[in-house]
């Protein structure tokens, strides 16, 4: 197994950093708002574990509000954007299956 250095991890920064300024500033904006739903189940989880859980179900039907927000807003934006893209350009660019969605038909493909 070949060592990674500090070039690979200077390279693989360039790559994210380029990949994020690439990105339409509204999928920035829902990723912002996945963060603070996940973030918002991780405090209620952090409460839960420093005070008690004596209100089990609140504390459940809290988080997973929270968790499935998130899932939710992150699936649709990134297939409505999906499917954006392949509106706006005329040759096929949106050929990649992202979360089991094929982009081209925007049909749910079965995850193995």
């Amino acid at each position: 197994m070949a060592k990674s250095t500090a070039k690979d991890a200077q390279a693989l920064f360039n790559s994210l950093r380029s990949a994020y300024t690439a990105t339409p500033t509204n999928l920035k904006i829902i990723d912002l708002y996945i963060i603070f739903a996940v973030s918002t189940a991780l405090i209620q989880v952090a409460y839960m574990a420093t005070v008690g859980s004596f209100p089990f179900n609140s504390f459940l039907s809290g988080v997973l509000s929270c968790v499935g927000t998130a899932v939710l807003a992150g699936f649709t934006s990134r297939a409505s954007f999906c499917r954006l893209r392949s509106l706006q350009s005329s040759a096929p660019s949106c050929d990649n299956e992202f979360l089991g969605i094929n982009c081209r038909n925007m049909e749910m493909l079965d995850l193995p």
